[in-house]
This record gives C-alpha cells, structure tokens and sequence, in this order.
C-alpha cells in the first residue's frame, strides 16, 4: 500500500523543480528556499492542504517528547544527590566530586 498519493508526489516534484531554477521561497520570511528538504517539505505541505494521501507530520513532536523526558529525568537526578549527601556521606560526596573535576580535566585535555 503507497504511502503518498500521486498528487502529492507530483506538488513534490514541482516544488523541487521551483527550487532548482531558483524561484521556490518559504512561506513566511519569503527567502529563497536552498536545502533539498525544505523544498520537499512545502510540497508535502500543499499536498495536505490540497487533501490528497501523505502521512502527519510526527518528526516535530517525536524531538518535543525527547526534549521533555531529559528534563525531568534530570530533576530526579539533582533531588537524589541532594538527599544522599544529607545522610551523613559529606565525605563520599567529596571524593566524588573530585574524581568529576579530574576527569573532566583529562577528557579536556586529550582533545
């Protein structure tokens, strides 16, 4: 079963066409569009406006998701390493930041 449909195949084309001879720019600034993706983009898009069979966008909401799960992940990382040091493991901790900071001097300086 075909993903895209003919008609969306051929607003592609043509937006590819445009790109080539210089003539295709982007929907709002108005700039000459120059990367090969770009190009293929607005004519998918067209096609989705026109109603003819090309799948959702699902890249854009695909890097969102990412973006949001570093971020909480990364709040429980910080709240942990506040709660082992409150126990009692100053000492611990101490040692561990030190091995950090040497280690980060050694990777600096291997580049």
């Amino acid at each position: 079963m075909a993903k895209y449909s003919k008609g969306a195949g051929k607003k592609v084309k043509r937006a590819m066409h445009e790109m080539h001879e210089g003539k295709l720019e982007s929907g709002r600034s108005g700039k000459k569009v120059k990367s090969r993706k770009q190009a293929i983009a607005i004519g998918l898009s067209e096609a989705r406006k026109e109603g003819s069979k090309v799948p959702k966008k699902g890249g854009a909401k695909k890097t969102g998701a990412k973006k949001g799960g570093a971020k909480k992940s990364g709040a429980k990382k910080g709240t942990a390493k506040k709660g082992g040091s409150k126990r009692g493991g100053a000492k611990k901790g101490a040692k561990k930041g030190g091995r950090k900071s040497s280690s980060r001097s050694r990777s600096r300086s291997k580049r």
